[in-house]
């Protein structure tokens, strides 16, 4: 016999009770889900024994960052606060007075502080914020690269289609940073000229002589004539007859300004003499006096007028007469009146010989003979 005949042979046929037992998969469904769920958990918990840490420290970190930042975007504002305050408080303090006057006005100084202040904040704010997120996503690993060249190109393109916007605002941050004008002063912006309402940093409102309210975009303003700064200068120009005696007529505006200066309340107004400069103009009937006043800012009109008014009055009572308009003419000097002046010329025809006559007399009827 062969090998192989003997091999099969040596080798136990099996029996069919000894057959294969089926799997517990086979025979257990549940019991292998469970299995899977165990597994998956093993693994979530090994993952995450292996990660907290990490987790942890980027949490951590993120909170301490987001809480350094509000604290100090808190205490920022806080401080420009009670710069704000101390300000306007300094502004109270000398109001009322000459200087407070020159230097101060309490609601042009109030709201130049909050719009810097809101200028400040809002600064403040955006810098402190923004820095956090930056950190917070770097913290991540998130790249910041293309994200930091998506806003630059963002900004270049709202830059350029908001320029107008931009350029007002930035106009207007510097004119309040610098002092330019403020609420009360009296301005030429160029485009439009009256009294300060509001400054705002884009548009500056104005309120014009007739009463209309200007709206001034700052960033067309190109030029700003403040006529409300440091001091201002009430001049008068008095306008006397040449024969009048020089000496005299300087004496009594002398005494005026004099008077003046000390009465209330010009006293305050006045920051200096009235002072009578001399001749500025010498006519042939006329003569022109030049009186002037150093005053308060915003308030030489005010001066003008209650000069005019003291100077006539002391030039009626010291028999001085003002003249102006048409050449100065006396009641002694004045021409007889002519007493012809009102009669018309003779006519023609109120003589019956003249030809004018002769020719508009009626014809005379020819004789009728019988």
């Amino acid at each position: 016999m062969s090998l192989p005949v003997l091999l099969a042979a040596a080798t136990p046929s099996p029996s069919p009770s000894s057959s294969p037992s089926p799997s517990p998969t086979a025979t257990n469904p549940a019991t292998a889900t469970l299995q899977d769920a165990q597994e998956s958990a093993t693994n979530a918990a090994s993952w995450v024994e292996q990660n907290w840490s990490t987790w942890l420290s980027i949490g951590l970190r993120v909170l301490l960052i987001v809480v350094i930042a509000a604290v100090l975007r808190v205490a920022v504002r806080r401080a420009i606060s009670k710069l704000i305050e101390h300000m306007n408080s300094t502004a109270q303090a000398v109001d009322g007075t000459a200087l407070g006057g020159l230097l101060v006005n309490v609601e042009r100084r109030r709201q130049r502080s909050q719009a810097i202040g809101s200028v400040l904040r809002s600064v403040a704010s955006f810098v402190i914020m923004g820095t956090a997120a930056l950190m917070v996503l770097g913290t991540f690993e998130i790249n910041l690269a293309p994200l930091l060249a998506s806003a630059g190109v963002a900004g270049v393109a709202i830059g350029f289609g908001a320029r107008n916007l931009v350029t007002d605002f930035l106009s207007g941050v510097f004119m309040i940073l610098e002092d330019q004008y403020g609420v009360g002063d009296t301005i030429d912006a160029g485009v439009a000229s009256g009294e300060v309402v509001e400054v705002g940093l884009r548009v500056t409102k104005l309120r014009g002589d007739n009463g209309e309210i200007w709206y001034v975009r700052n960033g067309e303003v190109k030029r700003i004539g403040n006529l409300s700064q440091g001091w201002a200068t009430a001049g008068v120009d008095v306008t006397v007859r040449s024969s009048e005696d020089l000496d005299h007529v300087k004496a009594v505006l002398n005494e005026v300004g004099e008077t003046m200066s000390k009465a209330e309340p010009w006293n305050e107004r006045l920051w200096g003499p009235i002072e009578v400069l001399g001749l500025d103009n010498v006519f042939l009937d006329s003569m022109v006096v030049r009186v002037t006043a150093k005053t308060m800012p915003g308030k030489a009109l005010l001066v003008e007028r209650e000069l005019r008014w003291r100077i006539k009055r002391a030039f009626d009572a010291a028999d001085i007469r003002i003249v102006g308009g048409l050449p100065a003419q006396t009641e002694d000097e004045a021409a007889p009146a002519d007493p012809t002046a009102g009669m018309a010329a003779p006519s023609a025809y109120a003589s019956s010989t003249s030809p004018q006559s002769q020719a508009a007399s009626p014809l005379t009827p020819p004789n009728v003979t019988k």
